[in-house]
């Protein structure tokens, strides 16, 4: 099984010039021992306690008296032991002096030694490993021009997140480096603020991303630093799992997790993250548990907890001008708009058909938001139009986008107008969103399988690329502006639209192995770019 639940960009600029290499100093040790001791006792505990399961039902046979009669292999092998006796081999290391020889010092070979002033000039005792380095640092290098693209993905019951890195002029993407996690992941946002990181400077640039999976605890890791072992911070019941001194004072009692809903931390899996652009410590995550919580990045700890909502709270969107207000959908089929400042305040309720799969605010015009259904229908409403119940709630518009789930929605951020719809039914679909009402532009298959993740890049030079992932565990990333129907309905916003060009598909461009292989025949469509024919 192999698949790709989620995908984030992250913007140019960011990304360390050079990651540097996880450094596993004592401190390190100590807090991963310490987890790992914790981990190793409860499995003791569950060892012993299966063991004395096991006596209970079950009486241990007496082992036979006699080994000749238990094992007939170990009676032939001790009597061919007698056989060897006439080599003699108990003095086999005994020294023999009637051999002639020339006795040799420790030091008889000293006149042919050779001797450096700088042991950097002894070939012998110094590795010269500065070429090593330097091709290792090569191969680490993010340039200015790079994206970086996160994939989280679960492979042979194995989950991880992969680091891609993406050169537009290239037409080349790659895995950069990847990051084993605890549990299947759900849901990534990237974080420009350094977490758990005492050396950093406030307000400096970071990058960072966090996790959210089947595990109630959701992880922060820094994408700076390659091969590092656990995360730089766990916000929820899990956070103490790197203080040695916690895990030492700490009881089996207090180490169970509980499964009772609090405002402390999440007791179930985590669907959604929103980290929050204004104000740069908080984020804001919704889960299986029905409620939404607030972190204070910088404390670690939960801020607020809030319960709007009577099912599973799914998707989540801050309002990208008033940045204390929290879009959040659920499968109670409602999306609420509350102020986080307010949380005791009746927040405005909008009910839709079916389950809510996805909500985002219309960045060009914040006073709209977006509500993409399991039903496939697309909801497009005005905020300032608030309905006296759920089920009296009238929309702008409403579309029937997909005949299955719309199990991912974005809106294009540097292209006005511009969304994207990718469903179950293995499509993606790109629209133009105008006054009168959005119209499909093209419908593809990228061959991605069911489609979970549809993610617009973030930054103006690459705003028309589109990555798309899903049930077959690919990623592909594609450059909608060659599309002729895309060029045509946004002719005002590329360069050239008026030529034809080949359209491109960028997928994971492997390992050398699979180059050699090809002898040096032409990549197929699995790396580099693809034509593709018009649907």
């Amino acid at each position: 099984m192999s698949m790709v639940t989620a995908t984030a960009w992250v913007p140019r600029g960011y990304p360390a010039q050079f990651p540097t290499r996880y450094d596993f100093n004592e401190d390190e040790f100590e807090r991963i021992a310490a987890l790992a001791n914790l981990q190793l006792d409860d499995a003791r505990a569950g060892l012993d306690k299966a063991q004395e399961d096991a006596n209970k039902n079950e009486r241990p046979e007496e082992p036979p008296s006699d080994a000749r009669e238990a094992s007939p292999a170990l009676a032939s092998t001790i009597a061919a032991g007698h056989d060897l006796k006439e080599y003699n081999l108990d003095k086999y290391d005994d020294s023999d002096e009637s051999n002639e020889g020339v006795p040799m010092g420790m030091f008889g070979n000293i006149k042919s030694l050779a001797y450096h002033d700088n042991d950097a000039d002894d070939p012998y005792i110094t590795l010269k490993e500065d070429d090593e380095d330097n091709d290792e640092r090569e191969e680490l290098q993010i340039l200015a021009t790079d994206n970086l693209l996160l994939a989280a993905k679960v492979e042979d019951e194995v989950a991880h997140l992969e680091v891609y890195v993406y050169e537009d002029e290239a037409d080349n993407l790659y895995v950069h480096h990847d990051i084993m996690l605890p549990a299947i992941p759900l849901c990534l946002e990237w974080l420009d603020i350094p977490v758990g990181r005492d050396d950093a400077d406030v307000g400096s640039k970071a990058n960072f991303v966090a996790v959210g999976t089947f595990d109630p605890d959701i992880e922060i890791w820094d994408l700076d630093l390659v091969d590092c072992m656990y995360p730089n911070a766990i916000l929820g019941q899990g956070n103490k799992a790197g203080d040695a001194t916690a895990l030492k004072s700490s009881s089996k009692k207090k180490r169970k997790k509980s499964k009772k809903t609090n405002d402390n931390y999440h007791v179930d899996a985590v669907l959604s993250l929103a980290a929050n652009r204004s104000h740069k410590n908080l984020l804001a995550s919704s889960s299986a548990d029905k409620t939404v919580k607030l972190w204070d990045l910088n404390a670690g700890k939960c801020a607020k907890s809030y319960a709007h909502h009577t099912d599973k709270v799914c998707s989540l969107a801050w309002h990208p001008t008033t940045s204390t207000v929290l879009l959040s959908g659920s499968y109670d089929r409602t999306v609420v708009a509350a102020d986080m400042r307010a949380p005791g305040a009746q927040a405005p309720r909008w009910g839709v058909e079916s389950d809510v799969e996805n909500v985002r605010w219309n960045p060009h015009d914040p006073n709209f938001f977006y509500i993409s259904t399991e039903s496939g229908v697309l909801h497009y409403h005005d905020v300032r139009m608030i309905p006296s119940t759920p089920a009296t709630t009238k929309p702008v518009w409403r579309l029937q986008a997909h005949e299955d789930a719309i199990s991912s929605f974005d809106v294009n951020s540097t292209i006005p107008g511009l969304i994207v719809t990718g469903s179950s039914d293995k499509t993606v679909k790109l629209w133009n969103m105008q006054a009168q009402g959005p119209s499909m532009v093209v419908s593809r298959n990228l061959d991605v399988g069911k489609v979970f993740s549809t993610t617009f890049a973030p930054d103006q030079e690459v705003g028309f690329r589109l990555a798309v992932a899903g049930s077959k565990g690919a990623v592909q990333i594609w450059d909608t502006s060659t599309n002729p129907a895309v060029r045509r309905a946004f002719v005002d916003r590329i360069r050239h639209s008026d030529r034809e060009v080949p359209e491109r598909l960028v997928a994971v461009n492997e390992s050398s192995e699979s180059e050699e292989d090809s002898d040096g025949a032409p990549e197929a469509a699995g790396g580099g770019w693809e034509s593709m024919d018009e649907a």
